[in-house]
């Protein structure tokens, strides 16, 4: 019998012949599934949908003959994950195996599956462990059913930590697991304080390595004296020591929604406030959290800043649009900025360190006009005049104290957000 009308027959109105197509299929998936299998690399649009559904009407079968077909490289990579992610709960326990997988992607793909099915298993626990228990780089998808099932799988978590029959591995994995899942704040206290002391031993002998810039980025300077007037001024709240490579990566992730006082739900996002670097402090984090409107939010932010601490400086980049941009506030007022989007304009009077427009070699004053207080500095050049250029930081850089990482909104804790930090 051929498969073609088993697979019309799966797409009839008639319930009793697409059940009895269906049935048929399953009893003879080891002949049915290689055949379907048979040039799937080529298929597109109706024909892929067909090899689809009858692929999820036969179920662990074919899961693990699409599974064996795609270590063959017989299945395109792209194909791979549109096949794989097709079947119902009668493969959880094969998502669980395939979530275990050393690969990365193939792990990447089990852990799909069961957040797709919203499966908590003690495979599925299993499965998370041994995936952060063998370190290295992490499916995100791992992160995403930690996060899933924090609620329900961090007493079992929690457990595995503290089972003394268990391997090191395994109790870092669970470790590893819970502060993906709830962060920091899943830990028990026990596990926070053995964090908390490996931070302040690391802190002291780390080299700093910030953002790069290229491309785009935007960060803050104040001075060193006076930097713990930006909690206020941006609104950061349960600040906490961490290292510099920690804070980065935090700074670099994205925001969450967590219910608002008001029964909405509200944005939060993460500020890192570096240590001292050549007396000053630099600030990173969300864009949206911290600033918020592209132009009025930078100028009104700055200005904020240095009501607090004296003196803010603000730097924005983004060399695909177009915009180079740094401001500088005192006390309260914007005594100086450059903005250059298409043609560059300057506000306030020029820092002793600028070069002028006029003054510059390439100007020929019979030829080129320039307002008084235009000046040719970017911010990639401004903000080692003003400040720190954070490209040049590294172990030349004279450093003290150490750094702070903190949340846009009160009483939200480290928990909610996604992924790992380093240490």
């Amino acid at each position: 019998m051929k498969i073609e009308p088993l697979l019309e027959d799966l797409d009839s109105d008639d319930a009793t012949r697409a059940e009895a197509a269906a049935a048929e299929l399953a009893v003879r998936a080891d002949t049915v599934v290689p055949e379907l299998l048979r040039g799937v690399a080529d298929l597109r649009g109706t024909a892929l949908q067909s090899v689809v559904r009858a692929l999820r009407h036969i179920g662990p079968p074919a899961f693990e003959a699409v599974l064996d077909a795609c270590r063959r490289g017989e299945v395109p990579g792209w194909q791979a994950g549109r096949l794989l992610d097709v079947f119902d709960e009668r493969s959880a326990d094969q998502y669980a195996a395939l979530a275990a997988d050393p690969d990365y992607g193939r792990s990447g793909h089990g852990f799909s599956g069961l957040i797709r099915l919203r499966v908590d298993t003690e495979a599925g626990v299993r499965a998370l462990v041994g995936t952060f228990g063998r370190g290295g780089v992490i499916p995100y998808k791992a992160s995403d059913y930690a996060r899933l099932f924090h609620d329900s799988m961090r007493p079992r978590l929690r457990d595995l930590r503290r089972d003394p029959s268990a391997s090191p591995r395994t109790r870092r994995g669970a470790m590893a697991a819970l502060v993906a899942g709830g962060g920091a704040d899943a830990l028990d206290d026990r596990d926070r304080a053995v964090i908390e002391r490996l931070i302040r031993v690391k802190i002291p002998h780390e080299i700093p390595n910030l953002p790069d810039s290229t491309l785009s980025g935007w960060w803050m300077a104040v001075p060193g004296a006076t930097y713990e007037g930006v909690f206020e001024a941006l609104g950061l709240h349960e600040r906490r020591p961490v290292t510099v490579s920690a804070g980065v990566q935090a700074s670099e992730g994205r925001e969450v929604r967590v219910p608002g006082p008001d029964g909405d739900d509200r944005y939060v996002g993460r500020a890192f406030v570096t240590p001292e670097l050549n007396g000053w402090r630099l600030v990173f984090g969300s864009f949206e959290q911290l600033v918020g409107d592209f132009w009025d939010g930078m100028i009104e932010t700055v200005e904020r800043v240095s009501l607090h601490c004296g003196q803010a400086q603000f730097f924005f980049l983004d060399d695909a649009g177009g915009s180079d941009i740094w401001i500088v506030a005192e006390n309260g007022r914007v005594i100086r900025q450059y903005v250059a989007e298409s043609d560059p304009e300057w506000e306030g009077d020029p820092l002793p360190w600028e070069t002028l427009a006029a003054d510059d070699p390439d100007f020929d004053p019979e030829r080129d006009e320039a307002p008084a207080n235009a000046g040719t500095t970017g911010a990639r050049s401004a903000c080692a005049y003003l400040s720190v250029d954070p490209g040049e930081v590294g172990p030349q850089t004279e450093t003290s104290g150490h750094g702070w990482l903190a949340v846009t909104a009160p009483g939200i804790g480290h928990g909610a957000f996604p992924g790992t930090l380093r240490i």
